[in-house]
């Protein structure tokens, strides 16, 4: 298999943990706009690269960390903090579709430089 199939998969399971989101949200009670207006919070962690790429990558992979926000989700639906789930479903799909889109977590040398290779690269 090549580089471009593979990574028509990996979009398309990204893709597949997007929408899981949207269901996970449906099944909360806040308003259907609060997803859409809360979905780019996240990358407010990209802040953390006015301080230098070593801080700026660990707060952004931080807020982009999928288990990170399983377990949010988890401890909000076990504790039944809405607020809790809704915030670990966020950072879910927001996680999800940055991935899809080839924004995957950083390493600490370049903003650009992601575990799934460079930003704007052919390979992609």
């Amino acid at each position: 298999m090549d580089q471009a199939k593979m990574n028509n998969i990996l979009k398309g399971e990204e893709l597949a943990q997007f929408a899981l989101s949207i269901f996970l949200f449906s099944q909360l009670e806040f308003s259907w706009w609060l997803f859409p207006a809360c979905l780019l919070l996240p990358d407010i962690s990209m802040f953390g690269y006015l301080i230098n790429p070593r801080t700026g990558a660990f707060v952004y992979n931080l807020f982009h960390h999928k288990l990170i926000a399983i377990t949010l989700l988890i401890i909000g639906f076990w504790f039944n903090q809405p607020a809790v789930s809704l915030a670990g479903i966020v950072l879910f799909g927001h996680s999800a579709m940055d991935r899809m889109f080839g924004y995957g977590l950083k390493f600490d040398d370049h903003f650009k430089h992601t575990h799934l290779g460079w930003i704007g690269s052919k390979n992609n």
